[in-house]
């Protein structure tokens, strides 16, 4: 199975699980991260190609990990791996947001580890993390062996809204732009390689994901206006593709409000929330032929229901 297939499936199972699709949880395995799929991005930036993506940034002092893979014997590849690249003694970590692929593996990291985090993820973490571990532990038996006695620490650093990280050499700059994906959707960019780390915010290949009230359509394409501005030479999405370019957030609010168009027209009509969200649905599989995850369609017509007038 290739890791496209296998994370559309995995995502339709946690929609099954949390009660927005009928379609039966999958018993699957899970990939694991594995030190074979590194991909050097830029100078300073290289990927862990993966369930998710995860992101080491190295400098001369520091090096900057993104993301953890799923429970703490992903997350003790990713510190191999970053020991290995390492110049600097100093070990950072950082999340794109809570969900449990992206933060699981916190664990494996050495207590010298500084965990820097935006203090809205973790009041989310704190709220949703373990219904959300919950969830993938139910998907297969290897789910539930990775994910045993998951244990977080308290962040050395919270921060509101934008903070920069001199890695030495290299500066990352971590930052939130407001709800999207999630409440606490955290983005990193790499300034000096023009490198951006943007969570679910910008995928290729893969319909929008919004799993609950705290998504906003609205957000998103406020978010994806502001990454814009960046202009990123290269972008490396937490899922499907490794690397793209700044196009992509062209062709993620063309579909955003594509999407908040004929939701709003649907509503405006009267139409059901649940009949317009299978009626899009149907409509966009044909119309966006690339992309994967069709089954959050519904959810997303429903983000846009909540949001018009």
């Amino acid at each position: 199975m290739t890791l496209s297939k296998y994370f559309f499936r995995v995502s339709a199972a946690v929609l099954a699980i949390l009660g927005t699709t009928s379609m039966a949880k999958a018993q699957l395995p899970q990939p694991l991260v594995s030190e074979d799929t590194l991909k050097r991005v830029s100078e300073h930036v290289y990927a862990l190609v993966g369930f998710p993506n995860i992101g080491i940034v190295v400098g001369n002092r520091g090096t900057l990990v993104i993301d953890t893979g799923l429970g703490e014997r992903n997350g003790a590849t990713v510190v191999r791996v970053a020991q290995k690249l390492a110049k600097g003694s100093n070990l950072y970590l950082t999340n794109t947001h809570y969900h449990s692929e992206h933060t699981a593996g916190e664990q494996a990291f050495p207590a010298s580890t500084i965990i820097l985090r935006l203090a809205l993820q973790q009041e989310e973490m704190n709220k949703r993390v373990a219904a959300h571990l919950e969830v993938f532990r139910n998907m297969s038996a290897q789910n539930k062996d990775l994910l045993q006695d998951v244990k977080f620490r308290t962040p050395d650093v919270l921060f509101d809204r934008e903070m920069k990280l001199d890695l030495g050499g290299v500066t990352a700059r971590l930052f939130w732009l407001g709800a999207a994906h999630t409440k606490g959707d955290e983005l990193i960019f790499v300034e000096e390689d023009s490198v951006l780390f943007p969570g679910d915010i910008v995928q290729k290949g893969l319909f929008p994901i919004m799993p609950n009230e705290d998504s906003s359509v609205k957000g998103w394409l406020a978010a994806l206006d502001q990454l814009e501005i960046l202009k990123p030479r290269v972008i490396v999405p937490d899922h499907l593709s490794a690397v793209t370019d700044a196009s992509e957030i062209g062709n993620e609010r063309a579909y955003l409000l594509d999407l908040q168009s004929r939701g709003s027209e649907l509503k405006q009509q009267g139409v059901a929330v649940d009949d317009a969200g299978k009626k899009v649905a149907t409509e966009f599989q044909t119309k966006y032929p690339e992309r994967q995850g069709a089954i959050y369609i519904p959810n997303e017509v429903k983000r846009v229901y909540e949001q018009v007038q």
